[in-house]
């Protein structure tokens, strides 16, 4: 994991990197689609290399905070839930030459809940390596002019624009025959359910909206 925290931080310093959502607008449509729970674990989490240190409780509200913030614009009927392992993290520390600026990067795993089918909708959980973006305040390195809440923040939002922004690419996940296809298929195992990750256990069944 250091090692590929590594490379990713070298690459941050020559791209450009992920920016948040403008929530004042629309979502792009992406079927019927509502967001359920979005269940975020942070236990697991390592700060690599030089980096401000955050709690898992700290990592999990903020994720959950832009998560809910960013997909749950979403009004469609069906429910779907979200489990999100944050699995790294490198909060940019002050004090470090502008040619030495550290980037501030967050490394989650993503799966999809389908609670009408009650089981997985992707096979695997899919990682996702997010940086602060590029700004005035991050080309010096963002630990010279954030504070460690700012810091946490803006890779959240961007961590939720990039999730965004794979729903809508697999948007056919959510059409009705997607939906009647996972039916169909035989029950999710006790076996299944406890291997995957924790952020992955789905949870129990939502209730039934009532009017």
């Amino acid at each position: 994991m250091a090692k590929f925290i590594g490379a990713a931080l070298l690459a941050a310093s020559l791209l450009a990197g992920c920016a948040a959502n403008d929530l004042s607008k629309p979502p792009t449509p992406i079927g019927d689609f509502r967001l359920g729970y979005d269940i975020v674990v942070a236990d697991s989490a390592e700060p690599v290399g030089p980096s401000r240190k955050a709690t898992a409780d700290e990592w999990e509200a903020a994720v959950k905070k832009a998560v809910d913030a960013d997909i749950g614009r979403y009004q469609g009927d069906k429910l779907y839930h979200l489990g999100i392992a944050v699995n790294a993290y490198a909060l940019a520390v002050p004090g470090i030459p502008v040619v030495l600026s550290p980037k501030s990067v967050l490394v989650l795993t993503v799966d999809v809940w389908d609670d009408t089918a009650q089981r997985p909708v992707n096979a695997e959980g899919k990682r996702f390596t997010v940086f602060e973006g590029m700004s005035g305040s991050t080309v010096v390195g963002s630990g010279l002019t954030k504070t460690r809440e700012q810091q946490m923040e803006t890779l959240a939002q961007n961590a939720a624009a990039e999730i965004n922004k794979w729903l809508v690419e697999n948007k056919a996940w959510f059409t009705p025959e997607a939906v009647a296809a996972r039916k169909l298929l035989p029950p999710v195992t006790k076996a299944e359910v406890t291997a995957k990750p924790p952020a992955t256990t789905p949870p129990a069944p939502a209730a039934p909206a009532t009017n």
